[in-house]
């Protein structure tokens, strides 16, 4: 369990900041708890999705999205990649952080 957790935590996520009248999405470090927080309610949602999909028990898609997250693949995976992209998109901005 742990080590799925370990693999969908997010490293940096996106901020939107308004400089000037305009809005920016800046990247910047997510702390540790609220990598844990992220990860924990992706995997869940990654499971109600799964579960309104296949319509199965919440337990079984549960079961399966925690094992795919510890294979490194899943519905929470690809939501951290995507993450990740769009931080690693916008690193231009980062500049913007201490806004």
């Amino acid at each position: 369990m742990v080590d799925a957790v370990e693999n969908i935590q997010p490293i940096c996520e996106v901020v939107k900041v308004g400089v000037a009248g305009t809005i920016y999405d800046v990247p910047g470090i997510v702390a540790r708890d609220r990598q844990q927080t992220l990860a924990i309610r992706w995997i869940f949602g990654a499971a109600f999705k799964r579960r309104i999909s296949y319509r199965i028990s919440l337990e079984k898609c549960l079961y399966a999205e925690i094992l795919d997250a510890y294979k490194k693949k899943g519905i929470a995976r690809q939501r951290r990649e995507n993450l990740h992209g769009l931080a690693s998109t916008n690193r231009s901005f980062a500049h913007f952080r201490w806004w």
